[in-house]
């Protein structure tokens, strides 16, 4: 497979999100700071239980789901099939986002465990980097809870950045 400069110079630039306040301070982190016209931002959301009631999931459960194009992801019934629940703000946000910086988003659901699916990911549409927030746990909740932000770091096959949240407490 072709690496993800190498499409006609445009890069892969991969966001992990949640739809929480933690993945949209990343997203914006990104806007400011990485994001340039041409590229492409591959929005990977994992969910960990697969709703096998639909018949896509199983299909897709090991590679996950086609790209989905924003305009098609914005739409109520579009995330519905997919098990999806995107908030309007981060929408809206991503929309304004990818005409201001004139690029292109799409993106990908994934089921299973988080850490295990985006490295994965990361391994299979070969992205320049990876943006992904951090929830804010202290020390103690991250060794019991542990952490998808510090697995990825540790095991992805590309520059990771973890966005703190503006306001951190610690446990």
């Amino acid at each position: 497979m072709a690496t993800a400069e190498a499409v006609g110079g445009e890069r892969w630039v991969g966001l992990a999100v949640d739809f929480s306040e933690g993945s949209r301070a990343a997203l914006r982190w990104a806007a400011d700071n990485l994001l340039r016209a041409g590229d492409s931002l591959l929005l990977l959301h994992v969910l960990k239980d697969p709703d096998y009631e639909q018949g896509e999931t199983l299909l897709w459960e090991a590679t996950g789901s086609p790209l989905i194009p924003l305009s098609e992801f914005s739409e109520p019934a579009i995330a519905k099939k997919y098990g999806v629940k995107p908030d309007a703000e981060t929408l809206d946000m991503l929309n304004t986002i990818a005409k201001q910086k004139e690029i292109t988003v799409v993106s990908k659901v994934l089921w299973g465990d988080p850490r295990e699916k985006l490295c994965q990911a990361i391994h299979d549409i070969p992205m320049s980097c990876l943006v992904i927030g951090s929830r804010g746990l202290g020390k103690l909740k991250r060794v019991l809870l542990g952490s998808v932000s510090d697995f990825v770091v540790n095991n992805a096959a590309c520059p990771v950045t973890v966005v703190k949240p503006a306001a951190t407490t610690n446990a």
